[in-house]
């Protein structure tokens, strides 16, 4: 597609804030200043559970690092599985919750009832929550747009009421004394005992939820600049011309819902283990909507801008809870600010960033309005070319 700025919606919006500079200086800069700055935000992202950080981002009274493990990064990994299926294929899905019940059940039932541990469960939970997607997928990815969001709504309220009214999980009682994971060594660094996981602290947890969130930025990006990506970039942009291209369709859509609730999945076993005990509660539609609104605000397709998002809505309302019944209506409004002044979110890709502006469809346009002639002769054919490569 046209990736320029057109002359009607774009220049309307030429004066705002625009990360390209930063965007051109990264695409020129050598490889080790690449690794360096990786390896920087992998430094700062361990260090962030420190007292003195933890002074001015948390509430009094509030543990920081409980913070951080429970919402804050669990929120990121949530949204960047949901990435996959909505900013990357385009995809609208509203019952992304429904995959993340499934790896918290997942290690509920079979660590409580059969005694497998926290590691055997969790490549477990991946497996059944891609199933899941999969079998949600099948029989609906012929839908589109608006209807494809209100059948994936509908999964998820089945997931929940489906554990609410089963005995074998105690219905809206739930699952208590899931087990912590095995902790895999005693070594101490700096007073933390990264290895070892237990009640008394939830650094542990939030460290290895930074492993999964690193291994899952990896497998994207890759996934993202493969064949794989480029078939759901045709997709987002127009499913028709894309499967007139000969791409096929409905293989890489599936693909796409499988990949993000296998994500959702291990965000679910690890929520589980952090918590001990879980209940139909903790899988409302709240969640789903949140993490979509994360994708959004962030900045759809973009991965930094799906964490910044993520970050962002998992710690303002918490940051200003002793404002009480006003910090959801302040955080409400702050939202519908920035979908009016800023709709392609925070920190936008390039490319969905022109989509948006250019009205094409995907997501932005939950898919029903027809293409731009632009997109549809240049950006899907490109794709769609290297797809059949």
């Amino acid at each position: 597609m046209n990736l320029t700025k057109n002359k009607g919606n774009g220049g309307s919006r030429a004066g705002r804030l625009s990360l390209d500079p930063v965007r051109d200086w990264w695409a020129s800069a050598p490889g080790w200043v690449r690794w360096t700055v990786y390896l920087l935000l992998v430094v700062g992202a361990l260090v962030l559970p420190s007292e003195s950080i933890g002074s001015f981002m948390a509430p009094s009274g509030s543990d920081w690092a409980t913070m951080l493990s429970d919402q804050i990064a669990i929120y990121v990994l949530l949204a960047l599985g949901l990435n996959v299926v909505v900013g990357m294929a385009g995809l609208l899905d509203l019952g992304y919750v429904a995959f993340y019940a499934v790896g918290g059940y997942t290690i509920g039932i079979f660590a409580t009832k059969y005694g497998w541990n926290f590691w055997e469960t969790l490549l477990l939970a991946i497996l059944l929550a891609a199933l899941s997607g999969v079998i949600l997928g099948a029989p609906t990815l012929r839908l589109r747009g608006d209807y494809l969001a209100i059948v994936t709504l509908g999964f998820g309220e089945i997931v929940k009421q489906t554990a609410a009214n089963s005995d074998y999980v105690n219905g809206p009682r739930g699952i208590q004394g899931i087990p912590h994971p095995p902790s895999l060594s005693e070594l101490e660094f700096l007073g933390v005992q990264p290895l070892k996981y237990g009640l008394l602290d939830s650094r542990p947890y939030y460290y290895m939820l930074v492993v999964f969130i690193v291994l899952t930025i990896i497998f994207v990006r890759r996934m993202e600049n493969s064949r794989v990506g480029r078939a759901w970039a045709a997709i987002r942009e127009d499913e028709d011309a894309a499967e007139l291209m000969g791409v096929p369709t409905f293989r890489f859509k599936l693909a796409a819902f499988a990949i993000g609730a296998a994500i959702g999945g291990s965000g679910g076993v690890v929520f589980a283990a952090k918590q001990t005990s879980i209940n139909p509660e903790n899988f409302v539609f709240l969640v789903s909507a949140l993490i979509l609104a994360s994708v959004v605000l962030g900045g759809s397709g973009n991965i930094p801008g799906v964490i910044l998002g993520a970050f962002m809505l998992a710690w303002l309302p918490e940051r200003f809870r002793e404002l009480q019944d006003y910090r959801m209506l302040l955080f409400g409004a702050a939202l519908v600010v920035m979908m009016v002044f800023r709709p392609e979110g925070l920190w936008p890709s390039r490319r969905r960033k022109a989509e948006l502006e250019e009205g094409t469809g995907g997501m932005g346009s939950m898919g029903a309005e027809v293409a731009a002639p632009a997109a549809v002769g240049a950006g899907v054919a490109g794709d769609a070319a290297e797809v059949k490569k």
